[in-house]
């Protein structure tokens, strides 16, 4: 059975049972800081377990989830190819009951499918379970056909399961598949555990059976409504039904390994006695697969957290190939491959295969313009056959300057027979991020999501987060009517707060027209007023799923209480607000725009809307070229002149989402969801508020874009009025340059292009005087124009002096004419560029004095240092800095003091 039907079997037989198909959630689970990545089945389902999520309805589901292990406890990157089933990339097939069926029907339906649906050998099946759950141990007994020989009662490492340290936890249970000729069950445990691990008996299905509530003084306490949670590895699955002793040689990683083979050229064997020699293939094969989908669900190469990962294992598999003799990119052919092979049941990976592609091969390129010089530097620290300790500065040189990550460092040295010094590695980081900070400031809480001025203490203190409601206060309902209304009359419950400077209210508004910040949003101003009083609203925040409103008293006076008063008021936003959505349906037409003119890869990742400017970044690999530009701004501009109605409405997530609706990467979003479109030119998932046609934005106008990350870009814009005012500073200051250059403005670039030829043509003509000038400064400094800058004694020369030469001189040149004019001896010179006040020292010395042991680097190096600087370089050639210019002289002295002490003959002069 190929995989592909295997995956269907398991869903359509699930579906049979009630289950509803849920999709694989993303590799980047949503909104859970936990977890790196998503590595089990039961990832999407987490809040349900744990009762933040509503129990849907049926409370049945069945999934084949993309999971992805490379980092914490469970890590199996070091394993990948070496052993026969270990992965980074895999999919867990897996049913669940949120306070459903339990046990029973779990083993059950387990039991049905597989020895009915899949056929394999009920005699060849294992069962193991925790060794208190004997309800487990009678169900496998009483309803299979599994003797009680084969079921084992195990320890808690094996058959017990907690999501945490508190919280759902419950006894498991797995199935297990004998692959010995003769499947003797008069085994002992440790025989059976032994087997396992010689991967002679396969573990294939883990039930997890949730039925306790742990405390945090380790106590369990059964859970009202016990759930199910499964997972089954797809990969160990197929292989066993396709008869095959390795995931490896299955339908889903042979035809990559076929194409290594093509790359590379080199056959890859199967027969078991070459396993070892086939370790890079299964390397490659995996990695490619988990490269395809993390760049496919928006996870993007670069040197923190998740993209650090994803470039690391690039690396991994780069490192594989090149030690196989392979210059050039191959990756992200296997990356095409997965696509081919997999996008029928995850349609991402066609649907941004241009992305997958040319950002694997940009990173490939990037890795292999360094790995030369980085394996030159690993055979220097670790030669093959040694052994010892490598030094940690040199670990943290071949990822700081050669890009290799420390697990890879530290595998190599493992394969060569090496420890590597991690503590000194730590140290020399620490101290790069140290120097990298600076004096940088401490972020602010991200949770406190306030606008204006708010407590002063608040501003200053990260960890203190939002201002709490008052005390005995209840939150009543409370609804929001920004989108249709920035002015209503509305009850609330005030109370007074501390402001900065003077004393502020704070408001609980029973209709809310302002918008509290979310989804790149600022949160609005404005002003709450009352009788006789007025409120300037400058701070908006969340507080128990209320929004607050706060501010300091602008107008008339309000009588001091101490605590929560009923009041009826008028609530006005900005006109502000205005601005702020035409930026924001502004920013929708601008994320179109860039997926139609360089392709569907582009992909939100960040974005601030306010009412002067917008920001949006966006996944994209290098900077835009001027023509895609002005096609994007072209595009933007044509949907708002033909003022195309914005239309907001709420849809069910998996309708909004097969409708082709954009969702922000990394979102949570719920079973109903607001939909903004502009029809047939942008449909996202967002809850902010829009203009309510394009026409009203008015104007856009792109004022810069630049690289904020690794694969990342920002763009900034204004529109409306904004728009309209650069282009008026823009057309004045045209005119200013125009006025000034005496030409129209329509003639500037040729003017300019004119007075550019101009400057060149006098600064070459300079250049060269001060060539020609630099030329006789040698000469003289040599001896031959009548001056002496040099010393005879015995034939040796000490040469010293300065030069003062044009900027772009070739300090190597003109160290060879130094040489060449020199005859015996050494010379130490301070060159000086005074067009830029910039200062050098260079030296060079002939062959008959390097051979006693005057080299120029050694020269160079104490002439700088008596400046205040360094320097160094070769025997014959080498060039260094002046820290303090008027100490040149001593530097020169210095040198001639350390020469002369190794060739007396130089002391002379």
């Amino acid at each position: 059975m190929k995989a592909d039907e295997l995956r269907r079997s398991f869903i359509s037989y699930f579906e049979r049972q009630g289950h509803e198909h849920r999709p694989s959630g993303p590799l980047v689970p949503a909104d859970d800081p936990t977890l790196m990545f998503t590595n089990a089945g039961m990832v999407q389902f987490k809040g349900i377990f744990t009762g933040e999520t509503e129990r849907p309805n049926p409370p049945r589901a069945v999934t084949s989830q993309k999971c992805l292990r490379v980092s914490g406890k469970h890590n199996d990157l070091e394993e990948v190819g070496r052993t026969a089933r270990h992965h980074t990339f895999f999919e867990m097939l897996g049913n669940f009951s949120f306070g459903d069926y339990f046990k029973r029907d779990a083993i059950d339906f387990a039991w049905e499918w597989v020895t009915g649906d899949l056929g394999l050998e009920p005699d060849r099946l294992w069962a193991t379970v925790h060794h208190d759950d004997d309800d487990a141990f009678k169900l496998w007994l009483k309803r299979t056909s599994i003797p009680e020989s084969r079921i084992r009662r195990m320890g808690d490492k094996d058959n017990f399961w907690q999501m945490g340290d508190t919280g759902p936890c419950g006894p498991c249970s797995e199935l297990h598949y004998d692959l010995r000729s003769e499947c003797d069950d008069r085994i002992t445990d440790a025989q059976f555990e032994a087997a396992g691990e010689a991967d002679a008996i396969i573990e294939f299905w883990n039930l997890v059976f949730m039925q306790f509530d742990r405390a945090p003084d380790g106590t369990d306490t059964p859970l009202p409504a016990p759930s199910i949670d499964t997972g089954a590895g797809l990969e160990r699955i197929a292989a066993l039904l396709q008869g095959v002793g390795t995931n490896y040689h299955t339908d889903l990683f042979l035809p990559i390994i076929e194409a290594a083979e093509e790359g590379l050229g080199i056959e890859y064997s199967r027969a078991p006695g070459d396993w070892e020699d086939g370790v890079a293939f299964r390397v490659l094969a995996d990695h490619a697969r988990a490269v395809a989908f993390l760049l496919a669900d928006g996870v993007f190469p670069s040197n923190e957290k998740r993209g650090y990962v994803l470039r690391r294992i690039l690396r991994r598999a780069v490192r594989h190939y090149w030690l196989l003799g392979r210059r050039d990119p191959l990756l992200h052919d296997l990356v095409g491959v997965v696509a081919d092979r997999m996008s029928a049941t995850f349609p991402e990976l066609e649907a941004r295969r241009g992305h997958l592609l040319s950002t694997t091969r940009a990173e490939e390129e990037l890795f292999l313009s360094t790995i030369e010089g980085g394996m030159r530097e690993i055979d220097r620290a670790m030669p093959t056959g040694g052994s010892g300790t490598v030094a940690g500065a040199v670990a943290f040189k071949l990822k700081d300057t050669y890009g290799i990550p420390e697990d890879l460092t530290g595998l190599i040295a493992r394969e060569r027979g090496y420890d590597v010094d991690w503590e000194g590695f730590h140290e020399a980081l620490e101290a790069q991020r140290t120097r990298s900070r600076g004096g940088g400031l401490a972020p602010i809480d991200a949770k406190a999501t306030l606008t204006g001025g708010l407590v002063g203490s608040l501003q200053a203190t990260a960890s203190l987060g939002p201002p709490p409601l008052p005390k005995g206060l209840e939150p009543g309902p409370q609804e929001f009517v920004g989108y249709g209304n920035v002015e209503i009359e509305t009850g609330c419950r005030r109370w007074p707060m501390d402001w900065p400077t003077e004393r502020g209210h704070a408001f609980l508004l029973e209709q809310n027209p302002f918008y509290l910040e979310s989804g790149g949003q600022v949160s609005d101003t404005g002003r709450v007023m009352g009788d006789g009083w007025a409120v300037d609203i400058s701070a908006v925040w969340g507080a128990d799923g209320r929004t607050v409103v706060a501010g300091p008293l602008a107008e008339g006076s309000l009588p001091e209480v101490g605590g929560v008063v009923e009041d009826a008021v008028l609530a006005r936003v900005d006109p502000s607000r205005r601005e702020t959505e035409r930026n924001h349906t502004a920013t929708h037409l601008l994320h179109a725009a860039l997926r139609n003119r360089l392709g569907e890869h582009v992909q939100q990742a960040g974005s601030l809307v306010a009412p002067d400017r917008l920001r949006f970044d966006f996944s994209h690999r290098g900077p835009l070229t001027p023509e895609e530009r002005a096609d994007i701004e072209t595009e933007v501009t044509e949907a708002i002149l033909g003022n195309h109605d914005v239309e907001a409405s709420e849809r069910g997530y998996d309708e909004a989402i097969a409708a082709g609706a954009m969702a922000l990467f990394g979102e949570k979003y719920g079973d109903v969801v607001r939909v903004i479109e502009v029809p047939g030119l942008s449909l996202e998932l967002c809850g902010g508020t829009h203009v309510r046609t394009t026409g009203q934005i008015g104007m856009f106008r792109i004022v810069s874009e630049t690289g904020v990350a690794a694969g990342i870009r920002r763009i900034e814009a204004v529109t409306g009025q904004g728009a309209y005012r650069r282009e008026v500073e823009r057309d004045r200051l045209l005119a200013e340059l125009a006025a000034r250059l005496r030409c129209q403005p329509a003639d500037l670039a040729a003017r300019l292009e004119r007075l550019v030829e101009e400057r060149d043509a006098l600064a070459e003509e300079v250049r060269g005087q001060r060539g020609d000038a630099a030329e006789r400064q040698v000469e003289t400094l040599l001896g031959r124009g009548g001056a002496t800058g040099a010393a005879d004694a015995n034939g040796a020369r000490f040469v010293s002096g300065r030069l003062e030469v044009p900027v772009g001189t070739d300090l190597g040149a003109l160290g060879d004419r130094l040489r060449g004019g020199m005859g015996s001896g050494a010379a130490v010179v301070h060159v000086v560029f005074p067009e830029e006040d910039r200062h050098a020292f260079i030296s060079v010395v002939s062959d008959d004095l390097i051979r006693l042991g005057v080299k120029a680097g050694d020269l160079v190096r104490v002439s700088s240092r008596a400046t205040g600087s360094g320097g160094g370089g070769g025997a014959r050639f080498a060039q260094g800095g002046v820290g303090d210019p008027s100490r040149t002289e001593d530097g020169l002295g210095a040198a001639r003091a350390w020469a002369s002490e190794r060739v007396p003959a130089l002391s002379g002069g």
